[in-house]
């Protein structure tokens, strides 16, 4: 039985997928030092407990970038979905939707920005990379607006990819890794049957979309090596600013001078974002980042956060840090892992659900009321 998100789901994700995806999702850069303190500085946080407040009526509803939500959560945009369970981003973006919350997918998704569109019954959010090839980002950025997805956000801290050696062990890349991971499947019978028969194709489908041919998971290691841009600059962000007619989130802030830079440049919201310990390891924790880049451009520009958000909480603890919004990242693959559709909406209840018992504890009834003075 799921009772805790941070533990079972991990846990049941953990025997159900074979091992090189579960690392995936599960894996961080380096020594994982900045992934561990991502959960561990943000459970640190000491809510302060509020009594005889008047808590009969919570609201947890967000206006953000011209949508109502029903709670201030999204799903964050994580490659490769589509391999977690059949079809898995139109999977979860069913769950959002029925929720009423934004999900953000990837670049590097399974299935195309059409099909997980047409699965939705809001626009969705798409995530996009700075790379060297300009025309598919042009060409995806065209897709998504004739999808009618209305958010960008767009990922800046990967000029290069981290060093992720779990990846190597485990067969998501390195030597042998297509023999080990038919190996791996075989001995997952059940996600083999789900996914890896019925689930097909298994081609990163936006990419797809704009090479006109099958695009399989050993072409994403090498196109995304060969297609990231050290070179980018603010400046080179400026012909999108100006071609995408909705609103733009820089994802990947973790320092106040760089939020400043997002507000000069004209983004309408920022994701403070370590990129879930997958890329420098030894940053700070998305926890620590928060409160100075709060300070910095709070009221100035719309902030989102994530990393190590495991639990309703959570949410809590990084909205009173100074975060507009959060958005859930692993917790929310490992749910889809186990139970696609059904895992995720029921991981949204279960954070919506402690986010009320948090806010009542702590005398907030609206999500405009949980700032520092919730902390202790």
């Amino acid at each position: 039985m799921i009772i805790s998100a941070s533990t079972d789901y991990r846990e049941a994700a953990r025997r159900r997928v074979p091992p090189f995806l579960f690392h995936y999702a599960d894996g961080g850069a380096y020594a994982e030092r900045t992934l561990a303190r991502n959960e561990s500085d943000l459970l640190d946080i000491a809510l302060r407990q509020r009594v005889l407040r008047d808590v009969e009526k919570l609201d947890t509803s967000l206006d953000i970038f011209g949508e109502t939500m029903s709670m201030p959560v999204g799903i964050a945009p994580i490659g490769l979905g589509g391999m977690y369970a059949r079809r898995g981003e139109v999977q979860a973006v069913k769950a959002a939707t029925e929720k009423n919350i934004p999900y953000t997918l990837s670049t590097v998704s399974i299935c195309p920005i059409e099909e997980v569109q047409a699965a939705s019954a809001r626009p969705i959010w798409f995530q996009l990379y700075v790379l060297r090839d300009r025309a598919f980002m042009r060409n995806a950025l065209e897709r998504a607006q004739a999808a009618g997805v209305k958010v960008l956000v767009f990922t800046v801290d990967m000029p290069v990819p981290g060093a992720r050696y779990r990846d190597l062990r485990s067969g998501m890349s390195g030597p042998r890794g297509p023999l080990r991971r038919y190996l791996q499947a075989m001995l997952h019978p059940k996600w083999a049957w789900d996914v890896g028969l019925h689930g097909r194709p298994h081609d990163l489908g936006n990419i797809s979309a704009y090479l006109g041919k099958p695009t399989g998971l050993a072409d994403y290691i090498g196109w995304l090596g060969a297609n990231f841009d050290p070179s980018i600059s603010w400046k080179d962000l400026e012909w999108i600013r100006d071609f995408w007619k909705g609103s733009i989130v820089i994802k990947g802030i973790l320092d106040p001078e760089d939020a400043r830079d997002a507000v000069r440049f004209g983004a309408d919201g920022i994701v403070v974002s370590n990129h879930g310990g997958r890329q420098l390891d030894g940053v700070l924790s998305t926890a620590r980042a928060l409160p100075p880049i709060a300070d910095a451009v709070k009221g100035d520009i719309k902030i989102i956060a994530d990393g190590g958000i495991r639990s309703g909480l959570d949410v809590v603890r990084m909205l009173a840090l100074g975060a507009d919004m959060t958005l859930l990242g692993r917790v929310y693959l490992y749910a889809l892992a186990v139970g696609g559709h059904a895992g995720v909406s029921h991981l949204l209840t279960l954070i919506e659900k402690e986010m009320r018992v948090a806010m009542a504890l702590t005398g907030c009834r609206t999500i405009a009321e949980i700032d520092r003075s919730a902390l202790v």
